[in-house]
């Protein structure tokens, strides 16, 4: 039987990923103390160091860049189907005239 991936709180992510940082503490003790792997704490302080301000959104919250993706491949979509559509009535008008 699977389990649920237990999830973390932005503010515990930061806090564990300040504690390697600003405090120097070795990556392996700070893992050990929260009980999760040293991969896991190596994925937050990467995240951390890319962007400090966005690196946990949480709860469905995207980057900027994230929801202007989302946005553009909605749009993108959108436009083929209605290319699709005109594809379909440019060959039914063709054949109804000929």
């Amino acid at each position: 039987m699977a389990g649920r991936r237990k999830q973390y709180s932005s503010e515990l992510k930061i806090e564990a990923v300040k504690r390697i940082v600003e405090d120097g503490q070795r990556q392996s003790q700070v893992a050990a103390d929260l009980g999760i792997t040293v991969t896991t704490l190596s994925a937050w302080r990467k995240a951390y160091a890319q962007d400090a301000a966005a690196a946990f959104p949480g709860h469905g919250r995207q980057t900027p860049e994230q929801a202007e993706l989302t946005s553009l491949r909605r749009e993108n979509a959108r436009l083929k189907r209605q290319v699709e559509i005109l594809k379909k009535a440019t060959a039914f008008f063709a054949n109804e005239s000929g």
